[in-house]
């Protein structure tokens, strides 16, 4: 079926507004240095997980959960994600939300009709260099084209950036939100940035930065039709 390396039961955050469980799916191409999950970036470490077992425990939250989420790592590596969704799906009683970056457009495309909501992360700004000076490889166009995908889908979703002080200026934010504002993009939200364990270095008011400028702040809320700061 697919790799997963665990799963949350419950959850309020991964899926906006829903009581949702969370599928955490192994295998990721990108090396992003904010990454918390850098243990899920390969694909095929045992962990005991029982897809069937999963399924029973679904069976047995219905009406208690709302949505089911798959994220990862990156959910798009694993083409056979599709048929998982499905298989939730068909107890037709939950949401299906998605957790991309949007690698891989061609999947997406093929996940899209069967998802409820996406919560679709940006990196960078669409520059070249800068995406793949955070993500390792060069996937800014499949980016692109999955979001496009995305907009056009009439899908509901968020878009939201981490913000990373190490390595996004608040030039940075302005540009990313400049881009997605003129693509169509209608909700956006910037994460803070929480160091990983082997950042000893960057200072919480480093972190702060981007939420504290006024300019900045007024200048997404008014691009944006649903704009916030998750911390």
């Amino acid at each position: 079926m697919i790799n997963i390396a665990g799963v949350e039961t419950f959850s309020m955050v991964d899926y906006p507004g829903q009581m949702s469980a969370v599928i955490f799916m192994q295998g990721c191409p990108w090396r992003c240095p904010f990454c918390h999950n850098g243990e899920l970036q390969k694909i095929g470490k045992e962990n005991g997980f029982e897809w069937e077992k999963f399924t029973k425990f679904l069976e047995e939250r219905k009406g208690k959960l709302d949505a089911v989420v798959f994220s990862g790592g990156e959910p798009l590596v694993q083409e056979n994600v599709v048929d998982a969704i499905k298989e939730v799906k068909a107890m037709d009683c939950y949401k299906i939300g998605l957790h991309t970056g949007g690698y891989r457009p061609k999947v997406f495309e093929k996940i899209l009709p069967e998802v409820n909501w996406v919560g679709f992360d940006i990196k960078a700004p669409f520059e070249k260099e800068k995406y793949q000076s955070i993500t390792g490889p060069d996937n800014l166009e499949q980016v692109k084209e999955s979001l496009q995908i995305l907009i056009n889908s009439g899908k509901d979703f968020e878009c939201r950036t981490t913000c990373d002080p190490r390595h996004l200026s608040l030039d940075d934010i302005r540009k990313i939100g400049d881009s997605l504002a003129q693509m169509g993009v209608k909700e956006y939200y910037l994460q803070k940035y929480r160091p990983i364990e082997s950042d000893k270095t960057t200072s919480d008011s480093a972190c702060e930065q981007f939420f504290e400028d006024k300019e900045l702040i007024s200048r997404l809320k008014g691009q944006f039709e649903k704009f916030d700061i998750r911390k």
